[in-house]
């Protein structure tokens, strides 16, 4: 059966400090510290934990000249290449560019006139940095945001379609794409129509402003993941107002679930119901909480009962089907032995660390 590729093999690759995102390469996760940019060894160490939890990328804000000199120890001591996010001043895009960032954030509603924009682009390709254009919903351009006669879609659409082709005028072709606004369905109706209408450019993933850890992770889940499971997106980031190093977790989930990219082990655990005769939640909780260090990319299986519990237990790498206080434990589709209830959790590590 032929199928027709999907829009992210047909990206440029954009090659930012060593990650690759665009051209087909797996779908790169990111995040942004929230430390002063200013207080290095803060920043540095929170960007270390960003990378622990498993950003390819970390973002970081440079609100001042005061903080670029901060900014090239965070570059040079950061072990993933950094991003650097301006606001309203082209020349700290242009110092932290030279400061070391692999990569250069700027908004097309408040970086300035074009030949503001140029200085960056030129500094940009001296340097060998990549430029994410990044629009967004809450600080567009005026005259486009004036615009009655256009939807928010079609207004993102047209910032992001007049700065693109500004930057492949001047050949300058290390760009990726991002258009971001809170609501779900916007989101997916612009980043569709970019992916229509600049099929070549990386497009950054995001809903801006998501809220809390559950709602954020819901509305980003929706979301993205509907983009994803599309083709489109190259690179993602998932927005909560929570420690940032909430966000890696998330943006993993939703690569696993969609098979783009995996980290570390899928728990497949059912609801529980009344047939089930062990206390499974805490159960399940606990094997979540014991794999949370784990690397391997194995699935493990907490199943409750004898409906579906022997046959998920046997799909899985390792996997318990539980009985009346008891379970039997299966490794690689075998059963291995029968455990009692309050040793099915250390039975399954024992198994997961022996693979």
């Amino acid at each position: 059966m032929h199928t027709a590729p999907l829009p992210r093999s047909l990206t440029r690759p954009v090659d930012v400090g060593g990650v690759t995102i665009g051209g087909g390469a797996p779908v790169v996760v990111q995040s942004m510290t929230c430390t002063p940019t200013a207080d290095a060894d803060a920043t540095l160490a929170q960007v270390r934990a960003l990378a622990d939890a498993g950003c390819d990328l970390v973002r970081v804000t440079v609100p001042t000249e005061g903080a670029l000199e901060a900014f090239g120890r965070i570059c040079a001591e950061s072990p993933v290449p950094i991003v650097a996010d301006i606001h309203f001043d082209y020349r700290l895009a242009i110092g932290a560019v030279r400061a070391g960032a692999a990569k250069l954030r700027i908004n097309p509603g408040n970086i300035g006139s074009w030949d503001r924009v140029d200085a960056v682009i030129d500094a940009a390709g001296e340097k060998g940095a990549a430029i994410r254009i990044g629009v967004n919903a809450g600080s567009l351009e005026r005259d486009i945001a004036e615009r009655d006669g256009l939807t928010l879609p079609e207004k993102l659409v047209a910032s992001a379609l007049r700065f693109v082709d500004h930057f492949e005028a001047r050949g300058f072709t290390d760009i990726v794409l991002s258009a971001k606004a809170h609501s779900v369905p916007v989101t997916i109706e612009t980043y569709r129509a970019l992916s229509r209408e600049l099929p070549q450019v990386p497009l950054h993933l995001g809903v801006t402003e998501a809220g809390t850890v559950r709602q954020g992770t819901v509305k980003s889940a929706v979301g993205l993941g509907t983009l994803l499971a599309e083709g489109i997106g190259d690179t993602l980031r998932v927005s909560l107002t929570a420690d940032p190093v909430e966000e890696p977790p998330v943006a993993w989930g939703i690569l696993e679930c969609l098979g783009l990219r995996r980290r570390g082990p899928e728990i497949v655990s059912c609801p529980t119901c009344g047939r089930t005769q062990v206390d499974l939640i805490p159960i399940a909780e606990e094997v979540e909480r014991r794999l949370a260090g784990v690397d391997k990319p194995i699935s493990v299986a907490v199943m409750g009962c004898v409906v579906n519990g022997p046959g998920e237990a046997a799909d899985a790498d390792v996997g318990v089907a539980c009985g009346k206080g008891s379970a039997l434990l299966f490794k690689k589709g075998e059963v291995v032995r029968k455990v009692a209830e309050s040793e099915i959790v250390d039975a399954l590590m024992a198994e997961i660390d022996a693979l």
